[in-house]
């Protein structure tokens, strides 16, 4: 009877702690895509310039590059379970704020502080789905957590424009912005009672705290040894960029850039995008169509996450080159083929997405862990918020000329990815991140020494 009872327990708690995560994911998602759908009509009540648009549609990116580079390296000092709940409290009395905004600059602060809520949510997340899972489906899980993020942004799509659809009040924008109060809410319930990560617990020393989480956790059969994390271990933010870490860091924040600068700005101006492509008529329609494809996108992951993490990274920025070239070079394309280039983008670009949250994982120790998903979080922020503000600016001057930009930054993931990408799959946590030797049978992790 004790065996039958602690099996559920073990198998159920990594998917509960992925759903719990996956749900400031799925709010994630759903807040910077929001705003995509909302542009338009804030646009028209308030006169926006291209500047005022892309200030809009980018500041919860600077904002995220400013939380990452800060609320990462905090995690690491003060725990996991805190700054967890701190970010989607954030998330509710933001949002809610946003339906009061009366000027164009007050939803740019109000959005840059919300993005400084989300870069602390992504340096927590991914790092104690992580922390929790088992080797063999920590790949899987990810995946899971990466299409949450898709999923709220379908969602968003789908609420906007039914909201739009039901209401000619100019100010439906704020009903939209706003939306995002209700899944936070939900989130922040959910999340009360989550544990505080074994393997943080352990690197601070706290040993007995760490064995109590772990058998909460995964049963009283679970050993604190099998961790093989070292304990009293410092957190210094310097550590990332020493050997061997120094190159990986590197590696995650270009390749990360190179894909989020694309995702970002198709996914902010998509309606804008459709609608010069002339599909003027149901564009909000069919964004919100091909966001449900890059949901299915983000799925196909856990298709090929472990048959080699190498592998996925370069095939999907080979599809997504090869999508948006397509988009370039044909002149005046079908309605039929702009949708199938763009799902095929879609599937290939948003395949990849759980390495965002698996390589950052994989690559570093314990000790900071969340300080480098952090820092790489806020530098790939860079790359979309330069996407996300130049993308108007390049719409408005030549449609294809953007195409061609998107087409030649996921050429340039391609290439970089091809002299930079490791394998770890198949490797514990320790064994990727240089914490344990990798046994004999597992997978050679291909050289990220400086």
């Amino acid at each position: 009877m004790r065996t039958k009872a602690t099996r559920p327990a073990r198998s159920r708690t990594p998917v509960l702690i992925t759903l719990y995560a996956g749900g400031g994911e799925f709010c994630d998602g759903y807040i910077l895509s929001v705003i995509g759908v909302s542009l338009p009509l804030l646009g028209e009540q308030f006169s926006l310039t291209s500047t005022q648009s892309g200030l809009i549609g980018s500041a919860a990116l600077v904002g995220m590059f400013l939380g990452g580079l800060v609320f990462g390296y905090v995690t690491d000092r003060v725990g996991r379970q805190k700054i967890y709940l701190f970010d989607i409290a954030a998330f509710i009395v933001l949002s809610a704020l946003q339906f009061f905004a009366t000027a164009p600059w007050q939803l740019i602060v109000l959005r840059l502080l919300m993005g400084v809520a989300i870069g602390a949510d992504f340096a927590i997340a991914s790092t104690l789905v992580s922390e929790f899972a088992p080797k063999r489906s920590r790949g899987p899980l990810l995946v899971m957590l990466a299409t949450m993020w898709s999923v709220g942004a379908a969602v968003a799509y789908i609420v906007g424009w039914l909201i739009m659809s039901n209401s000619d009040d100019p100010g439906t924008w704020r009903w939209v912005l706003g939306s995002s109060v209700v899944p936070s809410l939900l989130i922040l319930f959910l999340r009360m009672g989550t544990p505080e990560s074994p393997r943080w617990l352990l690197s601070k020393g706290r040993r007995d705290e760490a064995r109590a989480a772990l058998r909460k956790m995964l049963g009283p059969d679970a050993r604190i040894e099998d961790l093989a994390v070292p304990e009293n271990t410092p957190t210094r933010y310097s550590t990332i960029f020493r050997p061997p870490y120094r190159r990986r860091t590197g590696f995650v924040c270009l390749f990360w850039a190179c894909q989020l600068l694309p995702i970002y700005a198709i996914s902010t101006y998509e309606p804008t995008i459709l609608a010069s492509f002339g599909l003027s008529e149901g564009s909000y329609l069919g964004a919100a169509v091909l966001q449900v494809f890059f949901v299915f996108g983000s799925l196909s992951g856990a298709l090929f996450v472990n048959r080699g993490r190498r592998k996925l990274l370069l095939a999907s920025f080979a599809l997504s080159a090869v999508s948006l070239g397509g988009l370039t070079i044909i002149a005046q394309p079908p309605t039929a083929l702009v949708i199938a280039l763009f799902v095929l983008f879609g599937l290939g670009m948003y395949s990849a997405q759980c390495l965002e949250s698996l390589y950052p994982s994989e690559l570093f120790p314990t000790r900071v862990r969340a300080t480098a998903r952090g820092f790489t979080t806020g530098v790939s922020r860079i790359g979309a918020a330069i996407g996300t503000f130049g993308a108007p600016l390049l719409l408005s001057a030549n449609l294809q000329l953007a195409m061609a930009v998107g087409a030649g930054i996921c050429l340039l993931g391609l290439i970089s990815s091809y002299f930079l990408a490791p394998e770890t799959r198949g490797l514990s946590l320790e064994e990727a991140s240089g914490e344990a030797p990798a046994a004999e049978n597992q997978p050679v992790q291909r050289s990220t020494k400086s």
